[in-house]
């Protein structure tokens, strides 16, 4: 069984420094490396401003209208919600998605951030596959909590012999720092386990640094790129991360 997956930051469907809307661009990038899970961080599905301001706005939010080009199931959690809209992280899924959550894990009152869970009904996994989306602060220490509720949660929702994915923007940008998926729960990244270290994923244009990252539990990858090139370049302050992965033999 393999199954390819994607992370990626919309950055709310703006290029770097925000000086252009490129939400359609972004969606055929998606969709260009045909995944069959997507998770997705800073995602709008409201803002009256930025709707009035741009012609080629969609009338859906943002998750739905990726998900809209090729049928995907599709949840979707707000982090932050403000007068006029509210954006957060969604996952997209062409296995039907049993069971969703959405947990705060904001540590202060600046950085809103959340952690949404979902549980897929994918053929040949009698349990399932368990999914987590995760954007986590800024500071070490905002990270450190949330590391603590995530592994809390997953030890919780998750029995530890069913097939788990964490991915997302963790933005940490120490390569050789290991986190308590790691070392708590034994999860793989997929870069470190093919390359030896983490891949680089910010800024989209020169990636130095690793903040975006898909750990596996329960499968090993088999392939792991970072896509910033031709017509995906330049789309989101955040490089995409794809990586496609098999079942572990039992």
């Amino acid at each position: 069984m393999k199954i390819r997956v994607l992370t990626i930051n919309l950055h709310k469907g703006f290029s770097p420094m925000n000086k252009r809307f490129v939400l359609p661009q972004l969606s055929r990038c998606i969709h260009s490396v045909n995944a069959d899970i997507i998770f997705m961080q800073e995602v709008v599905g409201e803002n009256i401003h930025n709707a009035a301001k741009h012609s080629d706005w969609p009338a859906k939010s943002q998750h739905e209208y990726i998900a809209g080009e090729a049928g995907f199931d599709h949840v979707y959690g707000k982090n932050a919600v403000y007068t006029f809209g509210h954006h957060g992280n969604a996952i997209l899924s062409r296995y039907p998605i049993l069971f969703f959550d959405q947990v705060n894990i904001s540590t202060n009152r600046v950085e809103k951030r959340g952690m949404l869970y979902a549980k897929l009904k994918v053929p040949g996994l009698k349990a399932g596959l368990h999914c987590v989306c995760i954007h986590l602060g800024l500071l070490y220490r905002s990270r450190k909590k949330q590391f603590k509720k995530m592994r809390e949660y997953i030890q919780e929702m998750v029995p530890e012999d069913e097939p788990l994915i964490v991915a997302g923007d963790f933005n940490e940008w120490r390569r050789n720092k290991k986190d308590e998926l790691e070392t708590r729960l034994f999860m793989k990244d997929a870069g470190l386990e093919l390359y030896g270290h983490k891949l680089r994923t910010f800024p989209s244009v020169l990636p130095i640094l690793p903040l975006d990252r898909i750990y596996l539990r329960g499968f090993k990858a088999v392939q792991a790129r970072v896509i910033n090139k031709g017509s995906c370049g330049r789309l989101s302050d955040h490089a995409a991360f794809f990586a496609e992965v098999e079942r572990n033999s039992l």
